[in-house]
């Protein structure tokens, strides 16, 4: 057991000396390793304002908004400001042709005008704990698959204690590959209800065409409350919810940035993947964006043509098509950024750097050579199966909408067989309840094309092996429209009601009769092929790239005993710290830190629906009407900084050093998107809505200037 510690030990203090502007920080480990930098670069407050269990801090401010997503509390009556990206779906969910709250934007003018929004959450962190010791105890004399249990074991146990009986949600992630784990207890909130969104013209303005990119001019916030049960605890929806009473709250902060300003993100970031082997990063540069990014053009021409002809199908594929966009943009800049950086020959550096190490301290052979040609293994056969896994997540779990209902009732009828009639009658109501909101957002003419689009690649880009032979005699025979006539529309998917009518009314033999449905017939085949010969195989490889990783790791952060290793993002809070900064995204471009509202007007186009500036924000403009949000007779927009930052951050707030809000982060520029695995400090930003901006819209524009009078701004 002391040896376990020591290395658990030795890892810690060696993580956590890198350079400022790079790295995701453990906030409990801040005052240790970060804060005497921070401070240095402007920082005035300690690491217990930061992080605190016992007193409020801004944790206590923070929260994961929904399943990926960062939003923090600005008022003390829990008034929350997110992404407008991250409230997308709710405001999406709210419109209908009538009331287009994408196009025309929504503002509460009181509490109760207010929004519910059934399913979405907030979680605040209670506390983290490093629990390896924990982990790891009664394991030394284990090996292979008996210790992997014992782990599990150990891990369930300590998510049992840490819950509370349902109290709390807990969780345990491994860090640096399973060297270190981390325990994080959530207080999850379920009623959350929307208070303001501006029109898409500024939450979303330029679209798609300025996603990832620099300069901004996005107005990229929504406004959220938390209610909470008559005792500040959480409680399912109920009008007699009253407002949220947080610890704290972060003061919003009217001064402004400038170069050089100190900057600190404390949000949520999803995943990185810093210390991948350089197989890892040229199969994802040559093979798995490549393939993804294909596959996207695809669905967004299908989805973007259908969008662009009727309001209706606009707003039903509006958060759909974002969706699919985002990644599908930020894989283009992260290949190039990978390129221009020569990623792998960097990593392969890397690679033999430490292999001379090994070799020097005679450890090569007896410890680390077998991690290598592993890796050679893993990483080739891998090659194979995770091309077939992004082929079925793009074209079967993701693509084609109906294959998401013909899962379902695949399950209800596999309980049917198996007389599992509790199950079989809770599944059936779940999945009838679900079906308005599933065809609210659904059109059967953009999902029968990309049924008729998806198929054909699928099968053109992989090998007979990895599809059932079902699907190619099916694609033999028909193709395009009569794909479509003798497969698509002879399933009970595509028909609302008559679905319904069996979920309320069919006998369990009715239900089984569904087997030979031609969707869910089709899926079935493609899910199995998929969960018998693909995932397994997924899993396996990666679970040996993940064993010899964790080697490879310990390794790393011991040859490099005067560096800091900070762990890959995990959607754990984290602190991310730096400057506002502008940069250099090619030979003879500079770029300010900074965008103004003069930019907007300059980027105003009324034919194109993304650049169409709403008329009130014209009027502002013209008259100068700005209030007290001017400065040097313009309004500030969004602003740009050298803070680490991924998917998950999207939300974060962005304090000063003094701790005030400065900003809402919500993207990356294009040319740093391969941030998550390799840092470029030259050209890696985060942009952030400037709070000003945030303030001006709810302000002037919305007329919502009640919400200010809740938050403690300080000019």
């Amino acid at each position: 057991m002391m040896k376990k510690s020591f290395l658990i030990l030795f890892l810690i203090v060696s993580v956590f000396k890198l350079s400022a502007k790079e790295g995701m920080w453990i906030p409990i480990l801040l005052e240790k390793y970060n804060l005497a930098e921070m401070q240095e670069m402007g920082f005035k407050l300690s690491a217990d304002d930061i992080y605190h269990v016992n007193h409020s801090s801004m944790k206590d401010a923070v929260v994961i908004f929904g399943g990926g997503c960062t939003g923090e509390l600005i008022s003390d009556e829990g008034l929350l400001i997110t992404n407008h990206h991250c409230g997308y779906r709710q405001i999406q969910s709210h419109s209908t042709v009538e009331h287009d709250y994408l196009t025309n934007g929504f503002w509460a003018m009181n509490k109760e005008e207010e929004l519910p929004n059934e399913r979405l959450t907030v979680s605040f962190l209670e506390y983290m704990q490093d629990v390896s010791e924990k982990v790891y105890a009664e394991t030394e004399s284990l090996g292979g698959e008996e210790k992997d249990k014992k782990i599990s074991a150990n891990i369930d146990d300590i998510i049992k204690g840490a819950q509370e009986n349902g109290k709390f949600k807990a969780s345990v992630k491994p860090l640096f590959y399973g060297n270190q784990y981390f325990l994080y207890v959530y207080k999850v909130y379920k009623d959350v209800r929307l208070v303001g969104a501006p029109p898409s013209a500024i939450g979303k303005f330029g679209g798609d065409t300025d996603n990832w990119m620099w300069p901004r001019h996005t107005g990229d916030f929504s406004i959220f409350r938390i209610y909470a049960d008559k005792n500040n605890e959480p409680a399912e929806y109920s009008p007699d919810n009253v407002p949220f009473k947080p610890k704290k709250f972060f003061p919003v902060s009217m001064k402004g940035v400038k170069p050089g300003d100190f900057t600190m993100v404390f949000g949520n970031p999803g995943s990185t993947m810093q210390y991948w082997p350089h197989q890892a990063v040229d199969i994802t540069m040559h093979q798995r964006n490549p393939d993804r990014i294909m596959l996207r053009d695809k669905k967004l021409q299908i989805i973007g043509n259908d969008m662009e002809s009727d309001a209706k199908i606009r707003i039903q594929y509006a958060a759909k098509y974002a969706g699919i966009s985002n990644a599908w943009k930020k894989w283009q800049g992260e290949t190039k950024g990978l390129q221009r950086l020569d990623a792998v020959n960097r990593k392969l550096d890397y690679e033999n750097e430490f292999k001379n190490w090994a070799q020097s301290n005679r450890r090569w052979d007896s410890e680390y050579k077998t991690v290598f040609e592993a890796f050679k293994t893993d990483y080739d056969k891998y090659a194979r199966y995770i091309k077939a896994y992004d082929y079925y997540s793009e074209v079967v779990f993701r693509g084609v909408e109906l294959f998401r209902q013909a899962r379902t009732l695949n399950s209800i009828i596999n309980n049917a067989e198996n007389k599992q009639t509790e199950k079989v009658e809770t599944m059936r109501s779940a999945m009838l309840k679900g079906l308005p909101r599933f065809y609210k957002d659904f059109n059967q003419p953009t999902d029968e094309a990309l049924f008729a689009a998806l198929l054909p690649m699928l099968v053109n880009g992989l090998d007979d092996n990895f599809l059932p032979a079902e699907l190619t005699e099916v694609l033999a025979k028909y193709r395009g429209e009569k794909l479509v006539q003798k497969v698509y529309r002879k399933s009970v998917l595509a028909d609302q009601q008559k679905l319904a009518d069996l979920l309320e009314n069919g006998s369990d033999k009715q239900l089984l009769k569904l087997r030979k449905d031609p969707i869910v017939l089709l899926f079935n085949k493609l899910n199995f092929k998929y969960e018998t010969e693909i995932l397994p195989e997924v899993n396996a490889i990666s679970k040996s790239i993940n064993k010899n990783m964790k080697v490879y790791m310990a390794g790393l952060m011991e040859m490099k005993k005067d560096e800091a290793f900070y762990p890959d993002a995990n959607l754990t809070l984290r602190v991310a710290y730096g400057k506002v900064e502008g940069y250099e995204p090619k030979d003879g471009v500079k770029y300010k830190h900074f965008t103004t509202l003069s930019g907007i007007m300059e980027k105003d186009n009324p034919d194109i629906y993304d650049y169409d500036v709403p008329n009130r924000l014209k009027e502002l403009y013209e008259q100068k009407d700005f209030g007290n949000y001017q400065v040097n007779g313009d309004v500030p927009v969004c602003f740009t900084a050298s803070n680490h930052t991924t998917g998950g951050n999207s939300g974060s707030p962005v304090v000063n050093g003094n701790g005030e809000l400065i900003g809402v982060n919500f993207d990356r520029c294009w040319e740093g998107t391969m941030s998550d695995i390799m840092f470029d400090p030259d050209r890696c930003r985060n942009i952030s809505l400037d709070i000003r901006y945030a303030l001006f819209i709810i302000d002037k524009f919305a007329g919502a200037g009640y919400l200010l009078d809740e938050m403690e701004i300080r000019k």
